[in-house]
């Protein structure tokens, strides 16, 4: 093991990636405010069926074998003393710094609190709201939005679900138009309402919802899964804004350091470096910024390694899941087109578990 400290700043998917990958190489502490790993794949699931609610939940007491994982808030980076300060007082110094704090999702796929029973009761209450509603209004057609929607369909056959979109087609972010209509066949065939080309707001009076010409109508309960916010907030605060772009995005050069910062390294979702923000990005900044972490800490040593530069992934395979047995699977192939893959694909290759097993042996955990 190489002298040396590194401190990782957020424990989702990239940052218990990039703590694994260096647990060898130096003393790597990871810093997260919440207890337990939170699988948020599997969270639009567990918020809606009581069976799965504690799926997303997964200790990180086996993922590190040298390291250690302290549970906290970081409040400011000292980088005059290269130390991160914890709402605590704590100060943990660092030779290579990682911020991996990820973006805040809208519920139900959002970690409420610190504890695995806060965040249980949050998911208990989606449950039991969900199961008592006449009409679930879900805002935003993209692969979130309609996975939502097929989730609240299978759960509550009888209610009525409507899913308003402020685009022309679903799932057009994705650059295919046959998945959008998969998707819209599927949701439509199971007598899930599709708005499309509708904005929505809410309305002046509780429960109800407002589109952009204006039409006002009531639902029991919505969910609007129509985008991320970076958390990066903690920094402005603590005087770092001046490593934001204008939207909140961690500033980074191609070997994934913070511009201007040779010891400080941001991955996954928090950071500008690509605009497809999903796991498979997210892991492969995990693994370049691994080995870049590496040659930094052994830039003076004789097997001095040179960095690697982060290729943005413009595109990669995305999964929809219908529920657990069906779904939508976009593979491109060569040529620039997408292959559109029906249910027995989708079902095999996430939609059944969600890639739970996958992640529970990520951290240390038998796959059941």
């Amino acid at each position: 093991m190489s002298d040396g400290d590194i401190v990782v700043i957020g424990g989702g998917y990239a940052g218990v990636r990039l703590a694994k990958r260096l647990d060898g190489t130096a003393r790597v502490t990871l810093v997260d405010r919440k207890e337990i790993f939170f699988h948020r794949i599997a969270s639009l699931r567990a918020g809606v069926r009581r069976e799965w609610t504690a799926t997303p939940f997964i200790p990180y007491d086996r993922l590190l074998r040298n390291g250690q994982v302290a549970v906290g808030k970081a409040t400011r980076v000292d980088t005059a003393d290269r130390q991160v300060v914890l709402a605590t007082g704590e100060r943990l110094p660092y030779d290579a710094l990682v911020i991996a704090t990820g973006a805040d999702y809208p519920e139900p796929a959002r970690f409420t609190g610190t504890t695995t029973e806060e965040a249980v009761k949050t998911f208990a209450t989606h449950q039991r709201n969900i199961a008592g509603a006449e009409h679930v209004l879900v805002v935003g057609g993209g692969p979130s939005g309609v996975e939502l929607s097929a989730e609240i369909r299978l759960a509550r056959p009888e209610a009525r679900v409507t899913l308003a979109h402020s685009g022309p087609a679903l799932l057009h972010a994705t650059g295919s138009t046959r998945a959008g209509k998969k998707a819209l066949a599927w949701l439509e065939a199971h007598d899930v309402e599709v708005r499309l080309d509708s904005f929505m707001s809410p309305g002046n009076d509780f429960g109800t919802y407002r589109d952009a010409q204006g039409n006002v109508f009531d639902a029991d309960l919505s969910f609007w899964a129509t985008g991320t916010t970076p958390n990066t907030l903690w920094l402005r605060l603590a005087g770092h804004g001046d490593w934001l772009n204008a939207d909140g995005h961690i500033r980074v050069d191609r070997t994934l350091r913070v511009e201007g910062r040779p010891d400080v390294f941001a991955v996954g979702d928090v950071n500008d470096a690509s605009d497809l923000k999903i796991t498979p990005s997210a892991l492969a900044q995990a693994d370049i910024a691994a080995h870049n972490i590496r040659a930094y800490l052994q830039s003076s040593g004789k097997h001095r390694k040179e960095p690697r530069l982060y290729r943005p992934v413009q595109r990669t395979p995305i999964i929809v899941p219908f529920g657990s047995s069906d779904g939508v699977t976009m593979l491109p192939v060569p040529g620039g087109e997408t292959a559109v893959l029906g249910g027995r694909t989708s079902t095999l290759a996430k939609a059944k578990t969600l890639m739970t097993p996958y992640m529970r042996r990520q951290l240390g955990y038998t796959a059941a």
